[in-house]
């Protein structure tokens, strides 16, 4: 499968999600998984790319012309994708990925994660986002989409379109129901 990795650009994270992002790399190699991402040679980003290039996966990095004016890309990757803004990055994943796996991030990571669900939603494809959930950093955002759900502000079950795994074998396992 392509996996698409959105996650944090940042360094100055609790320690344990660059562990824990590095074992997703190393898994999807082990598993003839490539990594599809952002391009980015810094905070969980680079961490994902690493662990899974220096295993032999295939990494592909899908660039904004603003990231490679800044210097910021990764090393590791060994397909770059060149695009011009951050919506032709969200399209390009959409199209080139399986499946999407949102790691800890920020504004740009969530806003990835709703472009590709509310895409699901309206029919324009059916690939799925797992909330890899680690340490609970997604409770609040599940408990603020369980509540939207609670009111009627979601038109069917948002876990249709956003799937949540605690572990990475809660991820293999996932990705095998989807095969």
């Amino acid at each position: 499968m392509k996996i698409c990795v959105f996650c944090s650009a940042n360094a100055n994270i609790d320690p344990d999600f660059f562990r824990m992002t590095e074992e997703l790399g190393r898994w999807a190699a082990d598993n003839a998984h490539s990594i599809v991402y952002g391009g980015a040679n810094q905070g969980l980003m680079e961490s994902v790319a690493r662990s899974a290039h220096e295993k032999g996966t295939q990494v592909v990095g899908v660039i904004p012309t603003l990231l490679e004016k800044s210097g910021h890309i990764s090393e590791q990757v060994d397909v770059e994708i060149p695009c011009d803004n951050l919506s032709d990055r969200k399209q390009m994943m959409q199209d080139y990925a399986d499946v999407f796996i949102a790691l800890p991030g920020g504004i740009g990571t969530l806003d990835e994660i709703f472009t590709i669900a509310a895409s699901a939603t309206i029919g324009y494809h059916s690939k799925k986002v797992i909330l890899y959930n680690m340490k609970g950093f997604w409770d609040a955002l599940i408990a603020l989409l369980d509540d939207l759900q609670s009111k009627g502000f979601t038109r069917k079950e948002w876990r249709n379109q956003i799937m949540v795994a605690n572990s990475l074998e809660e991820i293999e396992s996932i990705l095998k129901d989807l095969t």
